[in-house]
């Protein structure tokens, strides 16, 4: 993504919007629900957290737009993965904030 503010890196952008999408604890329990297994259906991850399905949606959204996760839309499912590189670049781009 190119940097629209001559005054911040590429990587704090990047940083900024991966913090923004881990900013709400959903958030967080998604990752963690994702990052057990391969993927996940929308469906059953309904089943496993404490909101509507609604709701969900609109926190696999932030985290797909944030970059974290990938969707594959099969009607009538929709199956969620965590996208590894840009997981693996916000995981290296936080340690390297809190070293």
């Amino acid at each position: 993504m190119p940097t629209k503010d001559p005054y911040f890196s590429e990587k704090q952008i990047d940083l900024a919007r991966f913090a923004k999408a881990l900013g709400h604890p959903v958030r967080i329990a998604i990752l963690e629900l994702l990052g057990s297994q391969a993927c996940c259906y929308h469906g059953d991850m309904a089943e496993e957290l404490p909101i509507a399905k609604s709701t969900l949606s609109q926190h696999l959204n932030e985290l797909k737009d944030a970059g974290l996760i990938q969707g594959t839309i099969t009607p009538p499912t929709v199956k969620y993965c965590i996208n590894r590189e840009n997981y693996e670049l916000a995981k290296s781009l936080l340690n390297n904030l809190v070293k």
